[in-house]
């Protein structure tokens, strides 16, 4: 997308949709161009620090074998097949694999216990699956519970890698396999590199994504293959008009999840962009700063509590970056946090907005306009975004309501997996509701109050934890913080923050009074947190967001201090 000399209307008044009523995923970030240059795709570095390099040609060849393994095991088209891995060649091979064979990816974060794992396997009558020794070891407890699974593909840990090995044929010495298992390997050299894709329909079922599940049993949500094509938009813009000036895109975010691989890795490859491949086992916001300075890395994504993480690195310019852009979505930046990204990696960051179901649909994009304090963007083009009611009727700029999507729309879901009472639910007339309270305001920019269930009420007041959090953030002490409320008999709620502070600062009651006057003397009187607690770590979802609920739960447990 090309955003010089344009404006955001002029871009908004200019798009238009582009999809074919025939599409494949797989075909569309890979085979289109594999065509004998040997176009880099990938850079996989992995924990070791050793590298492999594979192009277009290569993983066109993967995939096809794969592909051709799966098939000839008995899968047929529509059938679910699961990829339980963390980032890694074998996980793109994979998915592209799936896709040209017909078949439906059900990704799975490898960090998933056996409870989360059964739930989404068996939900989604998965009849075979890809995994590491680490990933069987968590299915060998729930394997008999699982009657549709029929095959289990086994990524055994190759050699070091190097980067005149990139075709899978490495020979090393391993323990026997499971019982019940095929060695991934092995099955994919042994099958023909010739496949012909299956000719699917842009419409037609391509993966199941399952919410994180912070509240209740986890819901598949069922996309088909335009979901790519309709991601373009969103990450062009808050890629700052990706791909112009591209050369090497990465996140440290799971590539099981909606934001690693529909945000970064097969949007980078529908451009032709290679993708560098390398996951944190545990995230450490140093090694993530040497990573994209050693690789020269050009765009990232890098989810807010990567950056909150990075934030408390010293002296950041140590390093020399090749970046042109950072987006970040998931949770609201604040002011704070994109003042920081100016000075610490040289750019605007850009944040965006969205959700398994309806992804990137609102974005800020610095090269057309300055993000606005508070606002998480406007209206990405292509997509209607309104605040509605409950009801599903629009509301005037300034009012508080639901951030709802107008249906139809390439990027939004076809539904959740076997469930239509919850799908029905997720709509009220033409609008799908986020769960997601906010507002517009007459120029079209929008704010994020908060899920339905973390709006604070107090006092009469309606209170978003965005803005709470990004003040407790402005203070030198403050690491990492969430708000939450908590029952009182006089207003209802009362303001509660937890707290993650900075090396060298002691939670005592002297900065408990210090961090209260500074949220109330910066934002209001009202909004400052009558009870502050200090804590080592925040509870987190597998994708990075925090779980207030938890910390609701965790309220009961304590006294009621610091009023």
């Amino acid at each position: 997308m090309q955003l010089e000399g344009q404006s955001w209307q002029s871009v908004t008044r200019a798009f238009r949709w582009q999809i074919p009523a025939r599409y494949n995923i797989g075909v569309d970030a890979c085979d289109k161009w594999a065509d004998g240059s040997g176009r880099l795709a990938l850079v996989y570095e992995d924990a070791a620090g050793n590298a492999a390099s594979y192009t277009f040609d290569d993983l066109k060849a993967l995939s096809n074998r794969f592909a051709n393994a799966l098939l000839a095991h008995g899968a047929t088209r529509g059938e679910r097949v699961a990829v339980f891995l963390a980032q890694s060649p074998e996980t793109a091979i994979a998915h592209l694999a799936i896709y040209k064979a017909g078949l439906v990816a059900v990704p799975l974060f490898a960090l998933f216990g056996v409870d989360a794992i059964e739930h989404r396997l068996a939900d989604s009558g998965t009849v075979a699956l890809v995994t590491d020794r680490a990933g069987y070891a968590k299915l060998a407890e729930i394997r008999a519970a699982l009657p549709a699974l029929r095959d289990v593909y086994l990524v055994e840990d190759p050699p070091a890698a190097d980067n005149n090995d990139n075709n899978n044929t490495r020979s090393a010495t391993h323990a026997a396999l499971p019982p019940g298992t095929r060695d991934f390997r092995a099955e994919t050299n042994a099958a023909s590199p010739d496949f012909t894709p299956v000719d699917t329909a842009a419409d037609d079922p391509a993966i199941i994504i399952y919410t994180s599940g912070t509240t209740g049993k986890s819901k598949g949500a069922l996309h088909a293959h335009r979901v790519l094509l309709g991601h373009l938009p969103g990450v062009e813009i808050s890629q700052q008009g990706f791909p112009h000036g591209a050369s090497l895109m990465w996140t440290p975010a799971d590539w099981a999840w909606i934001g690693g691989l529909f945000d970064v890795l097969l949007p980078a490859w529908h451009h032709g962009v290679a993708v560098l491949g390398r996951r944190f086992a545990k995230f450490d916001g140093e090694a993530a700063f040497e990573l994209m300075a050693r690789h020269a890395v050009s765009h990232t994504f890098l989810p807010p509590t990567a950056l909150k993480m990075m934030r408390a690195v010293e002296r950041p310019e140590r390093w020399t970056f090749a970046l042109k852009s950072v987006a970040s979505g998931g949770e609201s930046l604040g002011a704070e946090l994109i003042a920081w990204g100016r000075a610490a990696l040289g750019v605007t960051i850009n944040e965006f907005y969205g959700q398994t179901e309806c992804n990137v649909v609102l974005s800020s994009c610095a090269a057309l306009f300055d993000p606005q304090p508070g606002a998480i963007g406007r209206a990405v083009p292509g997509h209607a975004v309104a605040i509605v009611d409950d009801a599903g009727h629009e509301l005037p700029p300034g009012a508080i309501g639901n951030i709802a999507i107008a249906a139809p729309d390439p990027v939004m879901f076809l539904g959740y997996w076997r469930n239509e009472a919850a799908t029905r639910e997720k709509f009220r007339g033409r609008f799908l509701l986020t769960g997601d309270q906010g507002a517009r305001d007459a120029g079209g920019f929008f704010r994020f109050v908060g899920r339905d269930d973390d709006v604070i009420t107090s006092a009469g007041y309606r209170i978003g934890p965005g803005a709470i959090e990004d003040s407790l953030l402005k203070h030198p002490a403050v690491c990492m913080a969430a708000v939450v409320g908590a029952p009182d008999s006089e207003r209802t709620e009362i303001v509660v923050a937890f707290v993650v502070l900075n090396p060298g600062y002691v939670g005592n009651a002297a900065l408990v009074s210090e961090i209260q006057q500074h949220v109330k003397t910066r934002l209001a009187a009202h909004e400052y947190p009558r009870q502050i607690h200090f804590v080592e770590s925040l509870p987190l979802t597998a994708t990075g967001k925090v779980m207030r609920r938890a910390l609701r739960d965790q309220l009961g447990e304590r006294p009621r201090e610091n009023r």
